[in-house]
């Protein structure tokens, strides 16, 4: 009991002593295991989970695999309980034949952790083997000279077990003339001899058989037999002699099947039968036996396959050189394999990442490689190497594996796929080396924004469009992937007019399309402004913007307007106050100016270009119009058979396409004076039971109000001049280039309109009863158009008439000339288009938009102006439409605008040269005085 205490107490500390080995070397990364060989397959070698402090779900989420460097695999890791089990038989003689442990290497893998653990798995020996000769049948020579105690070697058992279950022993049995003998090899290896204990006789004896036993210390012992026939010869009484006791060569691993490697020499000094020597091997491994071939009557060692230094670097022989007498003598070879660089490095991918992203930090592990070479020394010392100008590198981590990580930042937009090779060179000359490539494909991370294709966008839209018109299209591309590189299109929020943008265009979301939800209208909204985001489908989203510029072109939508005559000016309209009613004397000039029809447009450009035209006249052939102007002129003289009363319709038109136009109706009475105007009106207007003393009454009232026009005339004169004055003040305080352009001195206000005065002042004077008005006008003055643009260092006055000029101041002032109702003017001093040129004469049209668009901004303030019936000089109830005629000084000679056509209503002016000439000739222009009529006189 006491023993068996002992005995259990001794396995208790074995025990821990492994389980603190095992501890050990889990810690240091290794683990150690030993299971006998022969076991069956699924046989348990050691809790693999347990020892690696793994759980068992663990095992299946993180990948764990088991990894052997060999054509078979022994070992399986049992994925339900983590053993460590076997999963081929194992047979320890076959695997590790001369080697004395048996020891077998794996390695476990967790790919989740990219963790790598060692594991050695010890065979152990059985007693599955009995010891064998490689020659049952032994035939040995001896003379019967032999003396007695003489040994003789024997070819000993082999025993591929090891340990305790390898050979232990020789027994002889047989006969009495012979006993056995076994000495200590250097190995340790017994070498049995048989020693002839009793001489021999030939005579009593010719031979003797003897049985040989090899015996192992298994449990249950085996043991190998082999039978010795002894012949007894004659005697011999020389034996052969080796020429050295050791024969030792080394040779390198390539050297080619077929060479011989050494060569033996042995002489016996007998001679005949007995001097004849044979070659054999006396003791040799089976391995040995297979490479090498002895020729038993030259001695040459020669090769018969391959050397294989990583397999067995030396082999080790005994041969034994017989002569025909029995006798022989043994030498030992020893052949030295040399190693030659001869095995490239293998690389193995253990575990890899198919993918990755682009944002992955520094560090990260791709790869995990095995790196081996089967050469030594030098020749197996390998470098590892990655391809240059990539973002990663190579990082040693347990033994002869390696691991790739992130060196650098990932773009997927400049390369999406890296195929990494990895080149392992060895040490040897010439150097062999070997790669394995790693495929990697890039994720894609939202980090670019969209980018539009234009850095802004401009687009054209004709006005009155169909809602849900296609505007235009932006375009935007991101450099991303998949999702990321979705772009979607949106609206930036505004307002237009006051609405909201959405209200007036939209984009669609996947296309970028530009679409106008409402007609537009040029005379609204010429342009619209607008940003359109672009944003991608990241998360978070990225987004960029861009501006577009929509402009809307205009149409031909807009017939002409016509502001003066008035739309209520007819031929019936004498009757309540004479609207629209001029005034012609009958002693008229061709040429002479009589009204002008004002007209502007909505439109712009050529949509309000107009043109005029006489449509319907009552005397055809007595008046015209001028084409761009609007002006009425007598086409001749009039006729004592012409009516009195002339009815004229202008026809308005635009230069759209197609063009608009409107009529404007206008009654010209032919009458060389007030009173005669108002007879004509009167008798139109009377009925026919009216006394007589009303047209005395009308008479008065339209003297009275003549009058009051005169001195609201120079009332209103006196007026603009200070106001002409002040501004010059201020415009040669600003000193503004664009006013000096066009300067306020241009300008003077008549019945609200600003007519361009370049070269003279005037005064008019009215009575009832004059037949003609007197137009003064200041000395130099000739021209009656404006120049393109005065010199900057020249200033321009105010006011057009100059008082040092005045012809009041001048004593030397020639009479004042006869009355010209015909202004014309030399081809030199006519006015642009707008003014009052001749209808027959074609003038060049406006530049540019913008200088139209300045043009038509005035005449539409000049144009309300005239229809205010509350204008001093206007033409409206009580002043029977007479005023002053300046057409000529609505002249912008560089840049003409033909919806100028602002009428001032009037009488007729004469213009005086000095000459006193009618036809305006370049002659300085004359004092005028005012007339009194006769009637007046005569009071």
């Amino acid at each position: 009991m006491g023993a068996a205490r002992r005995r259990w107490g001794r396995r208790e500390r074995i025990l821990l002593w492994g389980v603190l080995v095992a501890a050990w070397e889990v810690a240091a990364g290794q683990l150690r295991y030993s299971v006998p060989e022969e076991l069956p397959k699924g046989s348990f070698v050691g809790d693999l989970a347990k020892d690696l402090g793994l759980e068992i779900p663990a095992i299946r989420d993180n990948g764990v695999r088991l990894l052997e460097r060999g054509r078979t695999q022994y070992f399986a890791l049992h994925g339900k309980t983590g053993f460590l089990v076997t999963a081929e038989r194992i047979d320890r003689e076959q695997l590790c034949r001369l080697v004395a442990k048996c020891v077998l290497r794996c390695e476990v893998i967790v790919e989740g952790e990219m963790q790598v653990y060692g594991i050695e798995v010890e065979i152990t020996d059985i007693n599955d083997n009995t010891p064998t000769f490689r020659d049952t049948e032994m035939e040995l020579r001896m003379s019967e000279s032999t003396v007695s105690g003489t040994r003789f070697p024997l070819a000993g058992a082999h025993d591929q077990d090891s340990g305790p279950n390898s050979l232990q022993h020789y027994e002889l049995s047989g006969d009495e003339h012979f006993s056995l003998a076994v000495q200590a090899g250097p190995g340790g290896d017994q070498r049995p001899e048989l020693v002839l204990a009793k001489a021999l006789d030939r005579e009593e004896a010719a031979f003797h058989e003897l049985v040989l036993r090899a015996i192992d210390g298994g449990e249950p012992a085996r043991t190998g037999t082999a039978r010795i026939r002894v012949a007894v010869l004659d005697a011999n009484d020389n034996a052969p002699v080796f020429s050295q006791e050791e024969y030792t060569v080394r040779v390198p691993e390539d050297v080619p099947v077929g060479s011989v490697l050494v060569a033996l020499m042995a002489t016996d000094a007998d001679e005949g039968l007995n001097g004849h020597v044979k070659y054999i091997f006396h003791k040799i491994s089976d391995r040995a036996s297979e490479l090498f071939h002895l020729d038993s009557e030259r001695g040459t060692i020669s090769l018969k396959e391959g050397l294989d230094f990583e397999e067995i670097s030396s082999h080790e022989m005994e041969i034994q050189a017989h002569d025909g007498g029995g006798l022989f003598d043994t030498a030992n070879v020893v052949i030295t394999v040399t190693d030659v660089n001869d095995n490239a490095p293998e690389l193995t991918m253990s575990s890899s990442l198919n993918e990755i992203s682009e944002n992955a930090p520094l560090g990260t592990v791709v790869a995990l490689l095995h790196m081996q070479d089967r050469d030594s020394g030098q020749n197996g010392q390998v470098r590892c190497s990655i391809g240059e100008n990539l973002p990663f590198r190579l990082e040693k981590t347990f033994k002869d594996y390696y691991r790739v990580v992130t060196a650098g930042e990932l773009d997927r937009e400049k390369v999406s796929e890296y195929n990494v090779t990895v080149w392992a060179v060895d040490g040897g000359s010439p150097a062999l080396q070997s790669s394995t490539v790693l495929a990697l494909r890039v994720l894609d991370v939202n980090d670019n924004a969209p980018v539009f294709a234009e850095p802004r966008y401009r687009a054209q839209l004709a006005e009155n469009n169909a809602a849900g018109a296609l505007v235009l299209t932006v375009r935007a591309s991101d450099a991303d992937w998949g999702q990321n590189a979705r772009v979607r299109y949106r609206l930036s929020e505004g307002r237009v007019r006051g609405s909201p943008l959405s209200s007036y265009v939209s984009v669609q979301a996947e296309t970028g399309a530009l679409y106008a939800l409402r007609s537009f209208d040029y005379e609204e909204v010429r342009e619209v402004r607008l940003w359109v985001w672009a944003e991608d489908g990241g998360a978070p989203a990225l987004s960029s913007n861009v501006s577009v510029l929509l402009e809307i072109v205009d149409e031909n939508d807009n017939a002409p307007q016509v502001l003066y005559p008035p739309a209520a000016a007819a031929p019936s309209a004498a009757v309540s106050g004479w609207s629209g009613v001029e005034l012609a004397p009958r002693s008229a000039e061709p040429g002479a100016l009589v009204a002008k029809v004002v007209a502007v447009d909505a439109d712009a450009g050529q949509n309000a270009w107009l043109s005029y035209e006489l449509a319907k006249a009552t005397e055809p052939g007595l008046f015209r119009v001028g084409l761009h102007s609007g002006e009425v002129r007598t086409a001749r003289f009039p006729l004592a058979r012409d009516a009195a009363r002339q009815s004229l319709v202008v026809v308005v038109k635009d230069h759209g396409r197609p063009a608009l136009s409107a009529t404007a109706t206008l009654t010209v009475v032919l009458a060389e004076s007030v009173a005669e105007l108002l007879s004509e009106l009167g008798s139109a207007a009377a009925a026919p039971a009216e006394p007589a003393a009303s047209l005395t009454r009308w008479l008065v009232l339209a003297v009275a109000a003549v009058s009051c026009l005169f001195f609201a005339f120079l009332l209103l004169l006196l007026a603009l001049r200070l106001r002409h004055w002040r501004r010059s003040q201020l415009l040669e305080a600003s000193g503004s280039a664009a006013l000096r352009g066009v300067p306020a001195s241009h300008f003077v206000g008549i019945d609200g309109v600003r007519a361009f005065l370049q070269s003279y002042s005037h005064e008019v004077s009215l009575t009832a009863d004059s037949r003609k008005s007197h137009l003064r006008l200041s000395a130099g003055s000739c021209c009656d158009t404006l120049p393109a643009r005065p010199p900057p260092d020249e200033p321009s006055p105010l006011l057009g008439e100059d008082p040092s000029a005045s012809p009041r101041s001048d004593p030397g002032c020639p009479p004042q000339a006869q009355p010209n109702t015909d202004w014309r003017f030399s081809q030199t001093q006519r006015p642009g288009t707008s003014g009052s040129q001749n209808g027959e004469e074609g003038g060049a049209w406006p530049n540019n938009q913008f200088d139209t668009e300045m043009l038509q901004a005035m005449i539409l303030a000049s144009a309300n102006e005239a229809a205010d019936g509350n204008s001093t000089l206007g033409g409206g109830t009580g002043t029977m439409g007479l005023s002053a005629r300046y057409g000529p000084q609505f002249t912008l000679q560089h840049v003409p605008d033909y919806r100028q056509n602002v009428y001032i209503p009037g009488s007729t002016a004469t213009l005086t040269n000095a000459a006193g000439k009618r036809d305006g000739k370049n002659a300085g222009a004359s004092g005028g005085n005012k007339k009194k009529s006769g009637k007046k006189e005569k009071k």
